[in-house]
């Protein structure tokens, strides 16, 4: 099975994303690692990456692309893959489309997980982050038993500057522009899924079952 997961920040992507994997044995792609990789291993690619990075400028798709295309093409992906942080944007759905067809490899369905913006900005302008071990609260569900204090390390737990609501607004806007175009892309091409992940795990885990249920 060979997945693309859509998911806006706070949305619940990395949970969706754990049980995709687990569930189907997949090989979890995000290219977040893959860049670190290649960075850390001194590859052509890895080195080209890290000129633009060391510029304070953004990687460019052609590089980007290159990174996937070379990922996919390791002996682990033949058991099938969850591609997390790309495509971001037309111009690389379509040359994922393109280096698929090349590669012989079948795209099952993406996965788009929606939650109101609204529960968002809750989920995420309420989470508190401990500056020593990375532990994480929040203001409403889960405080530590201290205020401002790790339960683990008794290190600090402050709010993020990314986590501030107008940060994550503006978060938002950036991924809705990228997706948009995205879901557009893949809509026609019966492969787009939609997943309510706006309640809570049993019923997200349950629409998710229900979701690949049809391609067991």
């Amino acid at each position: 099975m060979n997945v693309i997961l859509l998911g806006a920040p706070g949305s619940g992507k990395g949970t969706m994303a754990e049980i995709l994997v687990k569930e189907k044995h997949l090989v979890h792609i995000a290219t977040g690692d893959i860049f670190r990789f290649n960075i850390k291993q001194q590859t052509e690619l890895g080195k080209e990456a890290k000129s633009y990075i060391d510029q304070g400028l953004l990687v460019p798709d052609a590089v980007t692309i290159k990174m996937v295309k070379d990922r996919l093409q390791k002996d682990d992906v033949k058991q099938g893959f969850l591609l997390d942080g790309f495509p971001r944007s037309l111009s690389q759905a379509e040359a994922l489309t393109k280096m698929l067809s090349e590669l012989d490899l079948k795209l099952d369905f993406v996965l788009a997980i929606d939650v109101p913006e609204e529960q968002i900005v809750e989920r995420l302008a309420g989470r508190r982050v401990c500056l020593d071990c990375g532990a994480s609260y929040h203001i409403v569900s889960k405080q530590p038993k201290d205020a401002g204090v790790c339960d683990n390390c008794h290190g600090a737990v402050v709010q993020r500057e990314d986590d501030k609501a107008e940060t994550v607004l503006k978060r938002l806007h950036t991924y809705h522009e990228q997706t948009q175009p995205l879901l557009a892309y893949y809509e026609p091409l019966n492969l787009l899924r939609h997943l309510d992940n706006s309640g809570d795990y049993q019923s997200s885990y349950t629409a998710l079952r229900e979701i690949l249920a049809d391609f067991d």
